[in-house]
């Protein structure tokens, strides 16, 4: 509250809402994205960040940081940042529901841009969201929209969000809590692809969307470490099938979604992991490398016979997909080969050079 020069009284609302950080070994960032939340024009009522089982050192930054700048810390078990962010929501009570990542940070009229997008009167909300900066790792800033260039917003067709990646960002985003409990939260099974699940469950189930053009939060992206990019690979995977289950082919309404949506989305994908996983060098392990390798193709495989099993794809496609995977596989097998002949040659040499 707040006195004005004619005695008269200014009484600030309650904004009811709770933000939410997965926190993991992310001491670098943490600081910067804390404070971009205390920082807000309008403040959240509730401010939460889950340690998902980081180690004893970043743990103790956390908890000091939090102890310096007030906000609440969860600590919990890894498990992954669905997880903790399931965690965060059912340890808070506010009606609107704001995530963000530990390396991205909001701009400063985040919640009230978002607050004010939403509707007057909508029972069937489910979210709103906003554009966002694209920036470096270090913050420093690429470009001041994005969201323009990738798929219609809002979204009102289940098409677009089978076709293509949605673009909604929880970072950029304020979710209403009746629609998240609603669908249970994210799937923790997920590590990669679980905002675009989320999001998917959210319109299946009738709730309504709502964007505004306006940048609300600043999305640091960094280079993909070879872990992160079989992590997201597998993750990728896991929702190409759960899409499968929950979007079946009905030949009757001519609706066949795995040849006319899915493949369409996922196929170059897969394809290109598998043909970049086998030629790359990593500064892994050799046989971490091997491993990752295998199982890029692996994933490559599993994928092409799902594809092969399926009536409305045609011939030629299932041909032409069998020679690739094919030739594919018979490149992995002979670099890996050289691999290891390779390895090999290295310790008898190491060996010979003591004897």
């Amino acid at each position: 509250m707040i006195m004005l020069e004619n005695n008269s009284r200014i009484t600030f609302q309650k904004s009811n809402v709770v933000v939410i950080i997965p926190y993991y070994n992310g001491s670098r960032f943490i600081e910067r994205s804390a404070v971009s939340v205390l920082n807000q024009t309008v403040k959240p009522d509730e401010f939460i960040v889950v340690n998902d089982g980081s180690t004893h050192t970043e743990t103790a930054f956390l908890h000091d940081l939090a102890k310096r700048l007030r906000f609440k810390v969860i600590d919990k078990e890894n498990g992954g940042q669905g997880s903790a962010r399931n965690l965060g929501v059912s340890k808070s009570t506010a009606d609107y529901i704001s995530f963000l990542d530990q390396d991205d940070f909001y701009l400063q009229t985040h919640i009230e841009t978002l607050l004010n997008a939403r509707p007057r009167n909508d029972p069937h909300l489910g979210w709103v969201y906003g554009d966002l900066f694209e920036a470096e790792g270090d913050g420093g800033v690429v470009r001041t929209g994005m969201l323009a260039e990738y798929g219609a917003h809002p979204k009102q067709n289940i098409y677009d969000l089978l076709r293509n990646d949605m673009f909604v960002l929880p970072s950029a985003s304020l979710i209403a809590r009746k629609a998240f409990e609603a669908v249970g939260g994210f799937d923790p099974q997920f590590m990669g692809y679980e905002d675009d699940d989320l999001f998917l469950r959210i319109f299946r189930q009738g709730y309504t969307n709502y964007f505004t053009a306006v940048p609300v939060t600043v999305w640091c992206i960094h280079t993909e470490s070879t872990s992160y990019g079989i992590r997201m690979t597998r993750s990728r995977f896991k929702y190409f099938k759960k899409l499968l289950s929950m979007f079946p082919d009905d030949s009757i309404k001519k609706r066949f979604y795995l040849r006319d949506v899915l493949i369409p989305r996922f196929h170059g994908v897969f394809m290109g992991e598998a043909i970049n996983a086998i030629m790359r060098r990593e500064k892994s392990s050799p046989q971490m490398q091997a491993d990752h390798k295998n199982e890029f193709v692996d994933i490559l495989k599993e994928y092409s016979r799902i594809i092969y099993q399926n009536a409305a794809v045609s011939r030629s496609f299932k041909l032409k997909l069998r020679a690739q995977v094919q030739i594919i596989s018979f490149q992995s097998r002979i670099l890996l080969a050289s691999s290891q002949y390779a390895v090999a040659a290295k310790r008898r040499l190491f060996q010979t050079s003591f004897h």
